[in-house]
Formats: C-alpha cells, sequence, structure tokens
C-alpha cells in the first residue's frame, strides 16, 4: 500500500536581528554588526545617520566598522554621496558563483528527497532546444527507468523538459512542440490539449508527464532558478505507472516545489517557496 513520503522541508531562517541585539563575544558582535553595515548599504543605507538607525549603534561605532570596510574595499565611500558597496563583494559573489554549479548544489537536496520518496530522480538544463540531463540518482524500488546522465529527451514530452520552459510565452511553447520524438508515447500528440495542460502547469509551478515520453513512466518536476529568478534547470521524481498513480503525483506537488524553492534559495534566489 502506498503512504505519502515524508515532506522534504528546507531550512527556512528568520532574517536576522541588529547586530546590536544578539548576545555573543564581542568579537563575534563587531563581525555581525559589519555584515548587518553591508546588508543595510545593500539595501540603500547611504550615511551613518541611516546605518546608525538600521544597526541601533552609535554614530562612533558605525563610523569605525564602516571606515574598516571601505579600508578593506567591502565598502566604498564617496563624500556628498556617501556609502555603497565595494569591489571586493564583486569579486567574492563571482568566486562563489564559478564555485556554485547547479549539479553540486542540487546534489544533496536532491539525494534527501529520493531517500524520502524512494523514486528516481533526474536534473537537466536546456540545451539547444533539448532537455539535456545532468545527474540521475537511481530509485530504491524494483525497477529502473531507461534514462541515463548526458542524453537528450524532447522538451515537450518530458516532465524536467515541460518544467524548464514554464516561464516562457506561448510561441515558445509551440516551437518546442515541433522538437524530437517521443520514446514511445502513451498519449496522441495534440498541441492544443498539450498548451492547455502547459498553461496549467505554469499557474501551479511543476509539470507532469502521463507517460507521453514513455510508457508506463510517469514524474513530476519543478524548475530551479537562479538569483535572477531565471530558470537554469529543473528537476523530476519518475517512477513508473504502478507506483505514480494520479493521486500520488498530486501528493508530490508539495515536496518537489518546496525542494526546487531550497535548491534555487541556494543559488541565491530570494522568492519564496
Amino acid at each position: 500500500m502506498e503512504t505519502k513520503p515524508s515532506t522534504v522541508r528546507p531550512d527556512r531562517r528568520a532574517a536576522p536581528a541588529p547586530a546590536a541585539a544578539r548576545a555573543g563575544a564581542p568579537g563575534s558582535q563587531t563581525l555581525l554588526r559589519g555584515l548587518d553595515i553591508l546588508e543595510a548599504v545593500a539595501s540603500g543605507a547611504a550615511d551613518l545617520q541611516a546605518l546608525s538607525a538600521a544597526l541601533g549603534t552609535t554614530r562612533s561605532t558605525t563610523h569605525r566598522l564602516a571606515a574598516a570596510l571601505v579600508e578593506r574595499r567591502y565598502l566604498n565611500f564617496v563624500p556628498r554621496e556617501g556609502y555603497g558597496l565595494g569591489p571586493k563583494l564583486l569579486e567574492l559573489g563571482f568566486r562563489a558563483h564559478q564555485s556554485m554549479t547547479v549539479p553540486r548544489v542540487a546534489r544533496p537536496f536532491l539525494a534527501r528527497l529520493s531517500e524520502s520518496c524512494e523514486d528516481t530522480i533526474h536534473l537537466g538544463v536546456l540545451e539547444d532546444g533539448w532537455a539535456l540531463y545532468l545527474d540521475k540518482i537511481p530509485g530504491r524500488r524494483r525497477i529502473e527507468i531507461s534514462s541515463r546522465v548526458g542524453e537528450r529527451q524532447p522538451v515537450w514530452s518530458t516532465g524536467l523538459g515541460k518544467a524548464l520552459i514554464l516561464d516562457l510565452d506561448e510561441a515558445r511553447w509551440r516551437g518546442f512542440y515541433q522538437v524530437g520524438t517521443a520514446r514511445g508515447a502513451h498519449r496522441d500528440r495534440d498541441l492544443e490539449t498539450w498548451l492547455a495542460r502547459m498553461r496549467l502547469y505554469a499557474r501551479r509551478g511543476v509539470a507532469f508527464d502521463e507517460e507521453e515520453n514513455e510508457p508506463e513512466v510517469r514524474c513530476v518536476a519543478a524548475p530551479i532558478r537562479d538569483a535572477s529568478g531565471a530558470t537554469v534547470a529543473a528537476f523530476s521524481v519518475s517512477s513508473t505507472a504502478q507506483y505514480m498513480d494520479e493521486a500520488r503525483m498530486e501528493r508530490l506537488v508539495g515536496d518537489v516545489r518546496e525542494v526546487a524553492a531550497a535548491i534555487s534559495r541556494a543559488l541565491g534566489w530570494a522568492g519564496a517557496g
């Protein structure tokens, strides 16, 4: 008897309080106050008065911290204009971006989801009009999904592919519908029916494959976003119809959306789950 997989919940932390309100060693308080200054400047505070108000510290303390950040190039200071973010942050941000490849960031989240639901997980990106599989985590059920890392599948027939294009307009959708042939689709190809399903998927933020790409294989998929909010990848939870009836697909929607949001936040996205 199929049971609902345990929910994989991303780590949701409340926004930090001003450093002045936090307990801790004096050295850690100084560090946290410095970080609070960076966040305040990023939010638009440009002078000592605004920074002092944001931190709850005196002008002299705020000036000392800000001056140290200017010296280390984390902040810029221009007379009569005030403080702005400095070039050191660009350097660090570029290095962080280079190290945060999507498969590396997504892997631990997807591994936990696979352990929870026992199904096969695919991760992929859009490449030249196709869905390219970058990673695969086999499930624990006594079935095998015939896919492999590095292969390309049609966007229109796969759940992962549909999730990759949810943000695009219908003219682009129609173009993708013309590319590729499914391995043995269960459904007849009908553009208007497919477009109607795509509109529903776009509203829900998830996409299904209901045996459109391969007989007896179904999946639930969602897009992964970067710091700009753009879709940079997608993942799917796949299984055979025996384990993935319509009711279970619906039960998986919440978990898939939550994991997609958690991965996206790890890539810098600031949106809600």
